[in-house]
């Protein structure tokens, strides 16, 4: 493949000069280029929603979320796994992020390590792939669409028959043509020319919080608009849960309080307060319906 030939890689007609602009302008150009990655990504969100309905139904049957990725792509992957546990109170081994290199390469570049195509497959499967037969999925994620590290490891998926959903800026690349399902916004000439940290960076944290959050909205780990599986770990996280209380409750911050030291997690004690029930009744209503709260609620 032709790097030079790549969307991602082509010079940007509107930041030619930008080393010559005073600074105010310089960041409009900056600005302005930004202001086009929401409607790309817009562009896909029919295919992320089949993504998004894919990884669920896979989900159901046992099976995790993992993204691989190098470089930029990598990290933003990581950084999306590993919020998903305390804003969900999901496990830890549900989305998994890997990144070219491992867990060094977050802190510290390590460009070659995108380069070998045989250690994707070998980075995916010791990471514990495929636990659950066929039911994992693997978001491959790189914004020129042609990582080898990236297409090793959604080799190896498509080998022992699971999902692969290719996340990549340029359309009709090898990471677009190797999936089963293809989110592709197409961003464009970067501000500095292959600097793709900047748009297509901007449009892969786009895609990956729709993902992430659609699948645990559909899990049930969302009230309305509040997380009521939030795990109560510091002392925002304790003031959140006490206002997600409140919120879906009407009670006062005193009362909502009073309610989550009872109940022992958000969920327990809005069908506490909501039903009158005890903190062992509400539990084993939210078992039964596999803790999702609006039909514990019965809404």
């Amino acid at each position: 493949m032709q790097l030079a030939s790549l969307l991602t890689e082509t010079r940007n007609p509107a930041s030619e000069h930008i080393d010559a602009l005073p600074t105010e302008q310089m960041l409009r150009v900056f600005n302005d280029e930004d202001a086009t990655v929401a409607a790309r990504v817009a562009e896909q969100i029919p295919q992320i929603a089949k993504a998004v309905d894919a990884i669920y139904e896979r989900v159901q049957k046992g099976g995790r979320l993992f993204y691989m990725g190098a470089g930029t792509s990598g990290r933003l992957g990581v950084l999306d796994a590993s919020e998903c546990p305390p804003t969900y109170g999901v496990p830890r081994d549900l989305v998994v992020g890997i990144i070219a290199g491992g867990d060094p390469a977050l802190r510290v570049s390590a460009e070659g390590a995108e380069d070998s195509r045989e250690q994707g497959g070998i980075d995916l499967m010791a990471n514990g792939f495929n636990q659950s037969p066929g039911q994992d999925v693997l978001v491959g994620i790189a914004a020129s669409g042609r990582t080898p590290y990236v297409l090793g490891a959604m080799e190896t998926a498509q080998q022992h028959g699971c999902l692969t959903i290719g996340l990549s800026c340029v359309p009709g690349s090898p990471v677009e043509t190797a999936s089963d399902i293809a989110i592709t916004p197409a961003t464009g000439a970067e501000v500095i020319t292959g600097s793709t940290r900047m748009k297509a960076g901007t449009a892969t944290k786009l895609a990956l919080n729709m993902l992430s959050t659609g699948l645990m909205v559909k899990l049930g780990h969302v009230y309305g608009n509040l997380m009521t599986n939030v795990q109560t770990t510091n002392v925002k996280l304790v003031d959140r849960a006490e206002r997600i209380i409140a919120a879906a409750t009407g009670v006062t911050s005193h009362e909502a309080a009073s309610l989550l030291k009872e109940g022992g997690s958000v969920r327990a004690a809005i069908v506490m307060q909501k039903l009158g029930m005890t903190r062992e009744a509400a539990e084993a209503r939210l078992a039964e319906t596999n803790q999702i709260l609006r039909k514990a609620l019965g809404e």
